[in-house]
């Protein structure tokens, strides 16, 4: 009988941690729960120094003012990447001309910088036609790069094949420098949305 007790009273425990654990049962994956965690608590975006596909030098506070839409990538990716690249392409065919590079900015972040020099950025951005509104760059130190990746709740694992495995999502950041909402890669038309309350 005792054991049947102890049994029960551990079954309970382990309930109340599990539903404590996934935010009442609203976050069953690390992923919801980083989105959850951000739409509840804005996240400040670390002032990083930045080099974009033309070389060019500067820093994401000088960014502020704008809405951004960010992604991390590596431009030798044989798959997801290409698939945000896709997203940002349909975002910059969409958005009103006269708010892309004004008021909206997209920008696709590297987090392999050993490789990404600004001509391998440039190629990526080529390749998917980025006009002036999208910004394909990477952080100038290894430092600015960790900051970034904590901040968005990206995942970098080195796959053991020269590659990386990594989260795939849409980041939107407000005029405030402020990671406000997470977004599925695939839900352009949501994205689209939540910009329009934003700028």
């Amino acid at each position: 009988m005792r054991t049947v007790l102890a049994l029960c009273l551990l079954g309970v425990l382990g309930i109340g941690v599990l539903h404590g654990a996934t935010d009442g049962w609203r976050a069953l994956t690390s992923e919801t729960a980083r989105r959850l965690a951000v739409a509840a608590e804005a996240r400040p975006v670390p002032d990083v120094a930045m080099r974009d596909q033309s070389g060019a030098v500067y820093s994401l506070g000088t960014l502020r003012g704008r809405v951004l839409v960010v992604n991390f990538i590596y431009t030798r990716c044989p798959d997801v990447c290409l698939a945000l690249g896709d997203a940002l392409q349909q975002l910059q065919r969409t958005l009103p001309a006269e708010r892309l590079g004004e008021d909206v900015l997209l920008l696709s972040i590297s987090f392999d910088p050993a490789h990404d020099t600004p001509e391998r950025l440039a190629a990526y951005g080529q390749w998917f036609r980025a006009g002036d509104g999208w910004r394909v760059l990477r952080p100038e130190s290894r430092a600015g790069l960790d900051a970034l990746l904590e901040t968005f709740g990206v995942v970098v694992i080195p796959d053991g094949q020269g590659g990386f495995e990594h989260n795939a999502a849409l980041h939107l950041v407000d005029r405030q420098g402020r990671l406000v909402h997470i977004a599925d890669l695939e839900d352009v038309d949501g994205v689209r949305a939540q910009l329009e309350g934003l700028w």
